[in-house]
């Protein structure tokens, strides 16, 4: 935590988490200020928790989200109340900072001199330039003009965009790209679900975003507020405008913690846990261990998620830790699910089966979460069957395993770029916008119907830079995607079922049946998951090296 001094009693900073109470009490606080709405980032605590920890310390904790990009003069007529209301001093924060510091110019704007906002910001490591412009435009951001232009502007800077920009830089080196991302640090989220199960540990999975950026590369560390795709322009939390001559947008999705009644009250203690979450993946690891009895319970909400197989693959592997230390049989465990079946590709399911008997888990189709409470150690779920009537139904439990509902983000949804679903509306074949030539998406935000994994951006990721390349050339689309994903189903500590499909299901295996059989559980498999991929990802697919990622040309006609 690194607070930002603006007056005698205000600060803003970045992100704070409930480690950093201590350090706030002491530095003098005695008020926080949240105007980051919760489910932002995937490393993000919920208000909640931040608000317990600071009343542990005797702190006031006021929330106030604002949306990126949407800081309104209500909100800085709100944030200027909150500022009488609280002792002070008071520390408001956000993402970054970037808005807490624009809620406080806007509130200042009538007491201080223009001069004097921008100065003491300036101070402060914050420019408000874009918000002198605002309010020159009568509350409208101008986009015209920008305050930057580059040839391809890349939204975000996870898996899909950095590999992006990397597969375009191998291509073409003298190419101005921006990626556009407001994180401090990277995630390979893949490798949570090792956390979750003892194998890795939570470093192993996090690299400073500034590391891993493209030499070359303009790195705009803001959030994105809007596009305005008819001007070749995107608005930024901070009111700057960016324009670009093409786009790439690949930001990821939302997980919406918050569309389960109770969740973030409870997430992180009274074992309930995610491995969704990098700072919860341990506390999973620490519930499995302790466990020697009760009801253990997994869940899975309706599609479409990051990784359909991986509320799963937390349950194999604590099944088999628990089998391994002989206590399995004191363990009821149940896999509830939304959907009506274990797996979306039938070739894989057969062996899954297999472990589902061994392991002796209950399966409760049609199941999805919608409350949750902690302490009573109750959860309730809607079961829709077809047919049928919904009925609620109530369940106990000891551990329970949480896979958060999931959505595109809020600046996507109503944006647009957006289909009637709210996901970037793509050509799936080529992965080129339906109404905007110049604009391009990857990864788990975009609309084609393929699994929304880590291996399916490695395989998008040169298709676009393909397509963009011939389309700076004048010509077609070049390349194509036949809808390639993977997952590595973790049936048990050394051996994986590797499931890998395309579009309608079809089987693409990245090797000969001889070498490794995916429909059946293999140490080889478990090889590739624990060694091999994630020196992959971190020196092959954000440096530009396209192993096992070639691009599948388009048939000439």
């Amino acid at each position: 935590m690194k607070a930002k001094t603006l007056t005698s009693g205000v600060s803003v900073s970045g992100q704070i988490v409930p480690a950093d109470m201590r350090a706030i009490k002491d530095a003098g606080f005695r008020a926080i200020l949240c105007n980051r709405p919760d489910g932002e980032g995937p490393d993000q605590p919920t208000f909640q928790e931040i608000a317990k920890a600071a009343q542990n310390m005797g702190l006031e904790a006021s929330y106030l989200p604002v949306t990126a990009g949407k800081v309104t003069d209500e909100d800085a007529a709100a944030f200027a109340q909150a500022l009488t209301e609280l002792p002070g001093p008071v520390l408001a924060f956000c993402g970054t900072g970037m808005r807490s510091a624009t809620l406080w110019s806007l509130s200042q704007a009538r007491q201080r001199s223009l001069a004097g906002i921008l100065a003491t910001t300036k101070a402060a490591g914050y420019d408000m330039a874009g918000v002198v412009r605002r309010i020159v435009n009568g509350g409208k951001t101008s986009t015209d003009r920008g305050d930057a232009s580059f040839e391809v502007v890349i939204v975000g800077a996870g898996a899909g965009g950095i590999a992006a920009a990397a597969s375009l830089k191998a291509r073409k080196p003298d190419l101005e790209i921006a990626i556009i991302d407001p994180a401090d640090i990277h995630y390979y989220q893949p490798g949570w679900t090792m956390v979750g199960g003892g194998i890795f540990e939570p470093h192993q999975t996090s690299r400073t975003m500034g590391s891993l950026i493209p030499r070359g590369v303009h790195w705009i560390q803001a959030a994105v507020a809007a596009f305005e795709p008819e001007n070749n322009a995107i608005v930024l939390d901070e009111c700057r405008v960016v324009k670009y001559t093409r786009l790439i947008v690949c930001p990821g999705l939302k997980l919406d913690w918050n569309k389960v009644d109770g969740l973030v009250d409870t997430l992180g203690q009274n074992g309930v846990t995610s491995n969704y979450r990098y700072d919860l993946a341990p506390y999973t690891w620490k519930l499995v261990q302790s466990m020697k009895e009760g009801r253990a319970i997994f869940t899975q909400p309706p599609m479409p998620i990051k990784c359909a197989g991986a509320p799963q693959k937390v349950m194999y592997l604590s099944a088999d830790t628990w089998h391994r230390r002989g206590v399995l049989n004191r363990i009821d465990i149940e896999f509830n699910t939304a959907v009506g079946v274990l797996f979306g590709v039938k070739d894989y399911v057969p062996a899954l089966m297999e472990y589902v008997k061994k392991y002796d888990a209950g399966l409760n189709f049609f199941h999805n979460l919608v409350a949750v409470d902690g302490p009573a150690k109750k959860a309730w779920f809607d079961v829709a069957k077809p047919d049928t009537p919904v009925e609620r139904v109530e369940m106990d439990f000891d551990m329970m395993h949480v896979c958060p509902p999931q959505t595109a983000p809020d600046f996507i949804r109503v944006s647009p770029l957006a289909d009637a679903a709210g996901w970037v509306d793509v050509d799936q074949a080529t992965l080129r916008h339906t109404t905007y030539d110049n604009v391009w998406s990857l990864g788990d935000v975009m609309s084609a119907p393929n699994a929304k994994t880590a291996a399916a951006a490695r395989i998008q990721a040169p298709i676009v830079a393909e397509n963009i390349v011939a389309d700076m050339r004048g010509g077609a689309p070049v390349a194509q995607y036949n809808g390639y994903g993977s997952c590595p189903l973790t049936v048990e500590r050394g051996k994986i079922v590797l499931a890998e499909f395309g579009y309608g299901g079809a089987i693409l295996p990245s090797f000969p049946k001889v070498l490794l059989d995916g429909t059946k559980p293999t140490r080889a498999a478990w090889f590739l998951k624990e060694r091999m991929l994630p020196p992959v990802y971190w020196k092959g697919m954000l440096k530009g090296r396209e192993w096992l990622a070639k691009p599948e040309k388009i048939a000439a006609e």
